[in-house]
């Protein structure tokens, strides 16, 4: 008997408006953990999974050919914290797929 697993992610779809804003709600503290600014900072796609609250996992363009992967973990509303990047993935590049980290 198949059941599918509560909190996993969802499949990887194209960036929209919302994940962009999410991706430039936490840029400045992956700049600050890289030491490094990023001028260019697009996000291309990205997966979400719901636990307590919501992780999404976005591929962002830094570069022509380089890429970084994030873990934004948004929080239940009631809770009223801002959003977090719990993790991050450095060296990406286009092709790589974007899995949960």
């Amino acid at each position: 008997m198949s059941r599918t697993m509560r909190g996993a992610p969802s499949e990887t779809r194209p960036a929209t408006a919302e994940i962009q804003a999410i991706a430039d709600k936490v840029k400045s503290q992956l700049e600050e953990k890289e030491n490094k600014k990023y001028p260019t900072f697009k996000a291309t796609e990205y997966r979400s999974q719901v636990v307590a609250g919501t992780n999404y996992f976005i591929k962002v363009q830094v570069a022509d050919d380089d890429f970084v992967h994030l873990r934004v973990f948004e929080s239940l509303p009631q809770e009223n914290k801002a959003l977090a990047l719990h993790n991050y993935q450095t060296n990406k590049t286009k092709q790589d797929e974007l899995d949960s980290f």
